[in-house]
């Protein structure tokens, strides 16, 4: 119900995007033409011509909006990251309109007018998402459009369930209690209570006035599913089922109909399709040589001063693990004294590591060191956006200490990553870097990937982690 009322909210905040993305825009407009601006400007197309680009800006706006997960709901990101979320899109949008101008040689529009828009347009996204955050809220209260429900099962699936609802009350939950045969009746789990046993239901359904059940048993309880499931839905109550695998399958698993039969995959690997490889392997190439070209001056003052500052090669290779559980040698500006490489190859460079030279502490605190993996990337050992590679000696350590940590390697690494721009670079967690690269792994698209270089530009090169 939860997921139905979320589309519905969805598309009315897609309808709201589109009526505050037009309001801005013609306010900007008149703001420049009209208003306090108006002496200064020179108008040297018509309103016609300026409104003529919505037809362009309504999608690009929407797009970048769903890019940065705006059509999630506001209480599973929270107000603050919603609003960055706005402003890192706006901010990209204005970039995107302004170089496209120069691109095409259109010199008549007026750029301010666009920078208008892009603070009016933040104003008044954020301020609408706030009002139907806020009546949204205040309905809950007042309970209204509150869904009365009844767990079956007592398992641990049901206590991260009841735990997510209290921490949730906007989501309009009432659980009414837990039906269970293994756990006594009145066992009380943050005030929701044990009513009964499953047999209860006989009663409960044909005399409560529910609109939910939620099916939580335990594993060793599975065979009795398919039970429960006819009896609920003899009743006519919305029925749904919270396994508790969840630590096993992810929360969005890839199933398949293999002739009537339902397959569940185990990790959904989205790049495992030919075309979104395609996809990804195109933007690499290109962005790689772009990314080459660009940084070309930093590269070439970052070689003089190697060679200046101390002894040894330019550029170290060292061998790394990638797709496929492939080695390859990944390219890095030498940054430390050079050594034997059976004594570095099992150890990370520590705080104040007097193996690394002075101008490689500057360039690993900049990720300037990093920049040679763009010829990783144009060779294909490389993604601009992946996990980070790591050294076959710690992944043999890893494999066996952290759990799934091999599944990174069923995608190229990357120069960048979700766990990167989260923080987690350097001597940081491990398990939490996982957890990000995971969650890129199964939730990647292109988008995804445009707003981790996005976020990266603006704080993933600076790395207070590395020594």
């Amino acid at each position: 119900m939860i997921k139905d009322n979320q589309k519905n909210f969805s598309r009315l905040h897609v309808l709201i995007d589109i009526l505050v993305i037009c309001i801005s825009y013609i306010l900007a407009w008149a703001i420049r033409f009209v208003g306090p601006f108006a002496a200064s400007a020179v108008r040297a197309r018509s309103f016609e011509q300026y409104m003529s680009l919505l037809i362009f800006m309504i999608p690009l706006y929407l797009l970048l909006y769903q890019a940065f997960t705006l059509y999630t709901p506001m209480h599973m990101q929270g107000r603050r990251l919603v609003l960055s979320n706005i402003i890192k899109a706006n901010t990209l949008g204005l970039l995107i309109i302004i170089s496209a101008l120069y691109v095409v040689g259109e010199n008549n529009l007026s750029r301010t007018t666009f920078f208008i828009f892009y603070i009016i347009n933040i104003c008044f996204d954020w301020g609408m998402r706030m009002l139907v955050f806020m009546i949204l809220q205040d309905m809950r209260k007042h309970g209204l459009n509150q869904k009365q429900m009844i767990l079956v099962g007592y398992s641990r699936a049901a206590e991260e369930y009841i735990d997510r609802i209290i921490q949730n009350p906007q989501w309009g939950y009432v659980v009414r209690g837990i039906l269970d045969d293994n756990v006594p009746a009145g066992t009380m789990y943050k005030g929701i209570k044990v009513i009964g046993r499953i047999a209860n239901l006989l009663v409960i359904l044909p005399a409560n006035r529910l609109d939910e059940i939620a099916i939580t048993l335990g594993l060793s309880e599975y065979y009795r599913l398919e039970e429960i499931v006819a009896l609920c839905e003899k009743s006519g109550v919305h029925t749904k089922f919270i396994p508790d695998y969840n630590k096993i399958i992810p929360t969005k698993p890839y199933t398949e109909d293999i002739l009537g039969l339902p397959v569940i995959n185990i990790r959904y690997v989205p790049l495992n399709n030919t075309f979104n490889a395609l996809i990804k392997r195109v933007m690499d190439i290109f962005g790689s040589i772009a990314a080459i070209i660009v940084s070309s001056p930093v590269m070439l003052a970052a070689s003089i001063l190697i060679k200046l500052t101390s002894p040894g090669p330019l550029i170290y290779r060292q061998e790394r693990v990638g797709l496929h559980n492939r080695t390859f040698r990944m390219y890095k500006f030498r940054s430390m004294e050079v050594q034997p490489e059976s004594q570095e190859k099992k150890a990370w460079t520590v705080k104040n590591d007097p193996r690394v030279t002075p101008i490689g502490k500057f360039m690993r605190h900049t990720s300037i060191d990093e920049l040679p993996q763009l010829f990783n990337i144009l060779k294909g050992d490389m993604s601009l956006v992946g996990p980070r590679p790591e050294r076959p000696f710690f992944v043999e350590k890893f494999r066996e200490e952290i759990p799934r940590y091999m599944v990174k390697h069923q995608v190229r690494p990357g120069l960048t990553g979700w766990a990167q721009v989260n923080g987690y670079r350097g001597d940081t967690s491990i398990r939490k870097r996982i957890d990000c690269d995971l969650y890129y792994i199964e939730n990647w698209t292109i988008g995804f990937d445009i707003k981790i270089l996005f976020l990266t530009l603006f704080k993933g090169f600076i790395n207070k982690n590395a020594y």
